[in-house]
């Protein structure tokens, strides 16, 4: 007899009414349920209110997030229309937000370009919210309506009366935590990296963030638009040049690149469509970057700065010290998802060079002292690349224990499979020691590193790889470095940095994590670097053992063993300090251990924070360091 998943007839066919289907598959709207989708929430709504201003019609955005978690996006634009809907014979409003793929960007002639271009935005906001309220002011009255996960409560109905001239739209919503059921809450910090970018890339418009959780606040307008976001990202290099700007309408589309070379060693290129961040690039990503080195190849030949004998210049070569940011207005944007993370229209790569080519060409031979300056760059980049190339091949020629010359060497394990195995590099050969003895060697290799690495933030690939500890990891990891990273090669699922809990710990961390953001970026972006949580303390009283992991679970350890107990407290400064027992009780073993997983939420303002912290400029870092000195905790001195 068949049983009940065998059969499939009419009752199988199961139909989602509403925006229930938004609620039952969350990923396929606003990426998932966890803290990055949180954020989209937000984002969606601002890119409807960002939309107005590019539609000329909005100057202002407010946002604010509440004492409850919940936020208020407030706009000065037209306000979303509220007559009855020809169609669905109800007000546009309702339709707007609880009817998927509606709205005034699919070439009704409310918006020449839109980022919120799927029309599932605000409506998908609307269906994960536990409640969601829009107030339009619009045609001197004030319009409202309330929802709950998704569902009106009521028609929309006018509430009052404003000015004629007082326009806008209003949206407060509550995310539900029956889909967010982790314990997350939105990160100003993160909001306050995309509202800048925004405020960058849309000129002339004002966007003020306020958080009453915190009282913090940030109120943004740049009336040089890119060009303000390039000199804001290269505050702390010498740069070579002035800024290159150009924009220009290509048939229908508008084309906008501002550029800048440095003194840098690493590439600092951002790309937006319709104002929305395409982190995974596209096609004017492309297009950017191939006109820059084709003008810079033509220019360099014309000038007799390289010789016929010379080979042309790469794009790695050419991209070295470079600052750009190119923005597109397009009123058809096709996107990989919903997310919104990659424009695939492939006219707008040839848009781009073209318009990109010839301002940054005229710029060239219009200023001969840059363009030197330029091409030097570029020669010393190219010879430094080749060295680099010679070195990273006799990296790759030995095997990981061959090249490994650090007095502990590493300590592998037995598994192969790389999704079962994790590495642990630990400093120094007194926690190497530790950790080795008291480690699983069926799945935790160790790699003791001796002092503290290069600071790759100061230097060249080439002398990067000539450093004995980079090319022991390099080794070890089995990715290649650089150009030549390839995550297939990974011998280990988990890259794990162990260091002790003081200041030179810290530093080394740093450093470590400046290697892996320059050179190894796809290991963090594919969830596969980690920092141990080594304990802080270790509480014994009569014959229980406690650890605590900050100063807060201290003082609750000892106040759970009651408040007059003579406690005796250890207070852990090294990894060496501890026996191997342990430190496999406390952060090796994977049923009591914490590991905080390293992530990468605005690359533009880690690129910007790694280039203050570890960069040549002394005065941002000094300045750093005094704004952040009191706020500092567990400084060993």
């Amino acid at each position: 007899m068949a049983t009940d998943k065998n059969n499939y007839d009419v009752s199988s066919i199961q139909v989602l009414e509403g925006l229930e289907a938004v609620r039952r598959r969350p990923g396929m709207y606003v990426g998932g349920t966890d803290i990055k989708a949180l954020h989209h929430l937000v984002y969606e709504v601002v890119d409807n209110a960002i939309d107005e201003a590019l539609a000329g019609a909005c100057t202002r955005i407010d946002i604010g997030i509440h004492a409850d978690s919940s936020v208020t996006v407030t706009d000065n634009g037209r306000g979303i229309p509220v007559g009855i809907h020809p169609q669905m014979k109800k007000s546009a409003v309702e339709v707007v937000m609880t009817t998927l793929h509606s709205g005034g960007k699919f070439g009704g002639g409310g918006y020449k370009v839109s980022g919120g271009l799927h029309g599932v935005g605000v409506s998908a906001v609307n269906a994960l919210s536990e409640w969601c309220e829009v107030e339009v002011r619009r045609d001197s009255e004030i319009y409202y309506q309330r929802y709950e996960r998704g569902k009106p409560k009521a028609d929309v109905k006018a509430t009052g009366k404003t000015k004629a001239n007082d326009t806008g739209t209003k949206v407060t919503f509550k995310f539900d935590p029956k889909i967010f059921k982790e314990d997350i809450d939105y990160r100003f910090d993160t909001l306050v990296q995309r509202f800048r970018e925004m405020a960058f890339v849309t000129r002339g418009v004002t966007i003020q963030f306020m958080d009453e959780r915190t009282d913090r606040q940030m109120t943004f307008y740049f009336e040089g638009g890119i060009t303000s976001f390039v000199r804001y990202l290269n505050r702390n290099r010498e740069t070579l040049h002035p800024v290159v700007h150009v924009e220009k309408d290509q048939d229908g589309v508008g084309i906008e690149t501002a550029i800048q070379f440095t003194d840098a060693y690493t590439e600092s290129v951002y790309s937006f469509a319709n104002t929305i961040n395409t982190i995974d690039g596209g096609t004017h990503l492309t297009g950017l970057r191939s006109s820059i080195t084709r003008v810079i190849n033509d220019y360099a030949r014309k000038s007799g700065l390289l010789k016929d004998a010379d080979p042309n210049f790469t794009g790695d070569d050419t991209r070295e010290g470079l600052t750009a940011i190119v923005s597109i207005k397009h009123p058809d944007p096709q996107f990989e998802s919903q997310t919104k993370v990659k424009l695939m229209n492939p006219e707008v790569q040839t848009y781009v060079t073209q318009v990109t080519g010839e301002a940054f060409g005229s710029f060239l031979e219009e200023n001969p002292q840059a363009g030197k300056a330029i091409v030097a760059k570029c020669l010393t980049s190219a010879r430094a690349r080749d060295a680099a190339r010679k070195a990273r091949d006799l990296v790759i020629r030995k095997s990981a224990l061959e090249s490994l010359t650090l007095p502990g060497k590493l300590a592998d394990c037995s598994e192969r499979d790389p999704e079962k195995t994790e590495l642990y590099i630990v400093e120094g050969d007194s926690a190497g020691g530790s950790a080795k003895q008291g480690r699983d060697r069926h799945f935790q290799a160790i790699l003791p590193l001796r002092g503290k690495i290069l600071n790759t933030e100061r230097a060249r690939l080439d002398k990067i790889l000539g450093n004995n500890e980079v090319r022991a990891l390099i080794s070890a990891l089995g990715t290649g470095v650089g150009d030549n990273f390839d995550l297939e090669g990974l011998r280990y699922g988990r890259i794990i940095i162990m260091t002790d809990a003081d200041v030179d710990g810290s530093h080394i961390r740093t450093l470590l994590l400046t290697f892996f953001f320059r050179y190894m970026a796809t290991l963090i972006e594919q969830g596969h670097l980690y920092i141990a949580q080594p304990p802080l303390y270790r509480i014994s009283h009569k014959n229980q053992i406690k650890y605590s992991y900050s100063e807060k679970e201290k003082d609750k350890i000892l106040k759970d063993l009651g408040a007059d107990v003579k406690a005796s407290i250890s207070r852990y400064k090294g990894l060496g300090e501890m026996n191997p027992d342990q430190l496999w009780e406390t952060t090796m073993n994977p049923e009591n251990r914490t590991l905080l997983l390293v992530t990468i939420e605005d690359a533009t303002e880690a690129d910007r924070t790694f280039d203050m912290l570890m960069g040549d400029a002394v005065d941002p870092r000094r300045k750093f360091i005094q704004t952040h000195a009191k706020s500092v905790r567990n400084l060993d001195v």
